[in-house]
Order: C-alpha cells, then sequence, then structure tokens
C-alpha cells in the first residue's frame, strides 16, 4: 500500500508538473509581451548589434594637418599616413585654428601638425616633435590616428638611419637600423575587431535580461489577473512549491534551449566572428548558465506587481552589468564591492566564460571557476525560487480561505434576514 501511494504521489507530482510546464507554455505564446521579451528580442537584438559592428574597425579616419615645413621630407610624411587604411587626409589647413573649426564641425577627427623646423631639425640631427590632436569623444578615432602616425613616424625614422649610416648593403642597413626584429600578432582577435571584442558578451547579457524581463512580465500579468493579486493561483494541479518551480522552470528552459543556441552558435557563424568552442564545451557551459539565468528571473519576479514594472526595475541595469563583468572594462579596474556585486548576477560568469571557450578556444577545466559559479548560482537561486513560491502559496492558500469565510458569513447574513 505504502509503494502504492508513494507511486501515485510521484505520478500526481509528475502529472502536475507537465501540467503546469503546459500552462505556462501556452501563457508566453498566447502573451504578445513575454513573446516579444522570449523570441523576438533575442531573434533580433543579436542581428542589429552585429550589422552595426559588421565592419569590425574604424577605417579611412577623415584628418586635416597643418604642414609648417612644406618640404619634401614633410609631404612623404603625410603621404605615409595617409597611405595606411586607418587615416584619410581629408584637408591641408593654413593653421591651427582652422584646424580647430574643422573639428567643432566633425568633419575631421583629428589634426597633424608639422611645425616649421620639422625638415631643418632632421637635416641638423636634432629631434623634432610632430603634434597629433585627435577627438577624444571617439576612443576608436584616436586608436587609428595614433596608430598610423606612430608607423609612419617609425619608417621615417628608419629610412633616415640608413641614409646617415651609409653601409655597403641593403642587408647590413636593415641589421643596424633594427637588430631586434619584432613581429606583432592579436591572439584571439586577428582583425583587431571591435564586433569580435564586444558581441560575444553582449550575446550572454541578452539571454540574461530578456529572461528577466520575460518572466517578470508574465509574473506581472498573472498578479493582475488574480483577485487577490497572488502570483500563485488555487488549483488542484498547482499545490507543490517544486512541481510548480520545475513546470515554469522546464516551460523557459524548452524556449530558451532553442534561443541560447540560436545566440550562441548561429549569429557568430552568421557574421564570421571568432568561433573555436568546442561543441561539447559549449553545451556543457551554456546548460548551467540557462538555468541558472532562469532561477535568478524567477526569484526577481517576486518584486514585479504591474506587467510595466519589471521594464522599469530591469532595462537600466544592461549597461552597468556589461561594465562590471570585466570585459568593457577590465577586471582587475573595478572596485571590489561591484566586483562582489557582479558574482550575484549569472552573466558576470557567463560572459566571462563564455569569451574564453568561444574567443580563446578554452576547455572546461579552464573555466572552472566560472562553471562551479554558476551551478551553485543555479542551486541558490533554485532554493529562493522555492522560498518564494512556498511563500506564494501559503497566501493564496489564506487568501482562498479568507473568500470562503467571507463567502459563508454572506449566506449567514442573508439567511438571517431572510428569517426576521
Amino acid at each position: 500500500m505504502k509503494k502504492e501511494s508513494l507511486r501515485q504521489t510521484i505520478r500526481q507530482g509528475f502529472s502536475g508538473l507537465f501540467h503546469i510546464c503546459a500552462q505556462e507554455l501556452k501563457a508566453v505564446f498566447k502573451d504578445q509581451g513575454v513573446l516579444i521579451f522570449f523570441l523576438l528580442v533575442p531573434l533580433a537584438y543579436p542581428l542589429v548589434y552585429a550589422f552595426i559592428y559588421t565592419n569590425e574597425v574604424v577605417r579611412e579616419v577623415p584628418v586635416a594637418v597643418i604642414d609648417h615645413s612644406n618640404t619634401a621630407l614633410s609631404r612623404e610624411f603625410i603621404r605615409s599616413i595617409d597611405a595606411s587604411a586607418d587615416v584619410h587626409i581629408q584637408s591641408h589647413c593654413a593653421d591651427l585654428e582652422e584646424g580647430k573649426t574643422l573639428l567643432k564641425e566633425t568633419k575631421v577627427y583629428g589634426l597633424v601638425y608639422i611645425p616649421e623646423s620639422f625638415s631643418k631639425d632632421i637635416a641638423s640631427g636634432k629631434q623634432t616633435t610632430v603634434s597629433v590632436y585627435c577627438d577624444m569623444s571617439g576612443m576608436l578615432y584616436y586608436k587609428a590616428l595614433v596608430l598610423a602616425s606612430t608607423n609612419a613616424s617609425l619608417t621615417l625614422n628608419k629610412q633616415i638611419q640608413i641614409k646617415r649610416l651609409g653601409n655597403t648593403t641593403e642587408r647590413q642597413d636593415e641589421v643596424s637600423t633594427a637588430p631586434i626584429e619584432y613581429e606583432d600578432i592579436s591572439l584571439f582577435n586577428p582583425q583587431d575587431g571591435f564586433a569580435s571584442f564586444l558581441l560575444p558578451a553582449v550575446l550572454m547579457l541578452i539571454i540574461q535580461q530578456t529572461l528577466l524581463l520575460g518572466v517578470g512580465l508574465s509574473a506581472g500579468t498573472a498578479r493582475e489577473n488574480n483577485r487577490f493579486r497572488d502570483l500563485v493561483p488555487i488549483s488542484r494541479q498547482y499545490q507543490g512549491t517544486i512541481r510548480i518551480v520545475g513546470g515554469k522552470a522546464l516551460a523557459y528552459f524548452l524556449v530558451y534551449a532553442i534561443v541560447t543556441a540560436y545566440i550562441l552558435c548561429l549569429v557568430p557563424k552568421m557574421f564570421s566572428l571568432v568561433q573555436i568552442a568546442q561543441p561539447s564545451t559549449l553545451l556543457a557551459f551554456a546548460v548551467p548558465y540557462v538555468l541558472a539565468c532562469i532561477f535568478f528571473a524567477m526569484t526577481c519576479s517576486i518584486f514585479i506587481h504591474h506587467r510595466e514594472s519589471c521594464m522599469m526595475i530591469y532595462v537600466f541595469t544592461s549597461v552597468p552589468l556589461l561594465f562590471i563583468s570585466g570585459i568593457s572594462w577590465p577586471g582587475a579596474a573595478v572596485p571590489a564591492f561591484w566586483k562582489g556585486f557582479s558574482y550575484l548576477f549569472p552573466s558576470t560568469f557567463g560572459i566571462n566564460g563564455f569569451v574564453r571557450i568561444n574567443n580563446m578556444g578554452a576547455t572546461l577545466p579552464e573555466v572552472l571557476f566560472e562553471y562551479k559559479a554558476l551551478w551553485i548560482q543555479t542551486l541558490v537561486y533554485f532554493f529562493t525560487t522555492c522560498l518564494v513560491y512556498r511563500r506564494q502559496i501559503i497566501l493564496s492558500r489564506q487568501h482562498a480561505l479568507e473568500r470562503l469565510r467571507m463567502c459563508k458569513l454572506r449566506k449567514l447574513a442573508s439567511k438571517a434576514s431572510h428569517e426576521l
């Protein structure tokens, strides 16, 4: 008898779990707002970001030149800068004031100032100076101009040294001017692209933020449709905490298994981004990340009492979470308080782990810290979700009992009035 009752309990538990899962899936696909956050935003946002950064790097930055030397050597230096892929010499100005005007009007993003003594100083063996002014509101403009001007000066310096040495062979001149030859190799981001650097972090953050918004919107809808503003309805299937939490989480996981595969696998492939992850490693890492995000979102949904609240609470957190993750801003430079605060969010470990797996080819043991942290977050947020929903079940029962009590009192009052 005990075995039969245990089997019946287990059967009822699984039946309730799958019923709740089916109901939640129906609610997701019937609610346009939730559907937008669960499907449209995860499908469209990665494409928008990827299209914006398709060019990866900034090329042909418009620059103005103020050449007060106006000699063959200064013109050669200018041609060397213009020949680079990063900079385009758009204007030649008479003085700095004219160049500043062009900067203010954003017709150019940088100035190269060559003094009158440029060629004279070099000819007399003195050191000369070329000044570079750049619009620092765009760091990529600064990078392009500084790299182009630095490479041009290094090339010109080498040519000047070779002329002064006057060795017999070209090879001797090369060895004399550059005894140690260096080679610049960009690891894990060979094209030095902005999309390859930033997009993997954004993709992982999209998964967390859309889950927060979608689950929050669903919770707000459930409360608005309930007479007592309860999150959990009174029903025979909605009796156990585990089955409610498990059923809802299973519904979200089924949706986001497809969404995550699209975001992490298909989007980088569509835009030819760096993608050297081992499929088994990526799958093993993505599972705890999605689960941690789901239970984190379900725990946070307790604060949502209206549909609109989730957008006001969660949307603004995206940019701060990206910064404190340690990707867009170096993790070593993040203050200790904010670094500790970032450990509350699955995105911190998810972003760092995914970048190392996808862009650097790391294996699971090499991201073991992030992998363990995500499983710990999954367990912790599963426990907090159970506490939250247990509390909601108790409140729903109390409200149901109050409603029954009120109904009985009304019946007694109406009966007494009839007897009188």
